[in-house]
């Protein structure tokens, strides 16, 4: 009988693991879907023009350097794009940066 635990542990570990992965992979995607979203709503795109855009950015964004990008850099590059569509200049753009940043 104790023949069978071990090698029934080992399977609920490997399964576990699995799912620890998949989660994780689960959670980079939400990421991207995230900021590819913001990136397109900050471009005001809309119907198949927003698809199109969807469909590149979720591809292209997997790439090694946005995965490398920490939740602050992309929270950053979405107040960069965001300050840059209203042409924001000078103490405006601080002033928006330093609220956008906080949010």
């Amino acid at each position: 009988m104790n023949a069978f635990r071990i090698p029934l542990f080992a399977l609920a570990l490997l399964f576990s693991a699995q799912g620890f992965a998949a989660s994780e992979a689960q959670q980079a995607q939400q990421e991207k879907m995230k900021t590819c979203n913001a990136d397109a709503t900050t471009k005001a795109l809309k119907g198949d023009e927003r698809k199109a855009f969807m469909s590149t950015c979720l591809k292209a964004n997997g790439d090694a350097t946005t995965m490398k990008m920490t939740p602050q850099q992309m929270k950053m590059k979405s107040c960069n794009a965001d300050a840059a569509t209203k042409a924001l200049k000078g103490d405006e753009r601080k002033a928006f940066m330093s609220s956008c940043l906080k949010k």
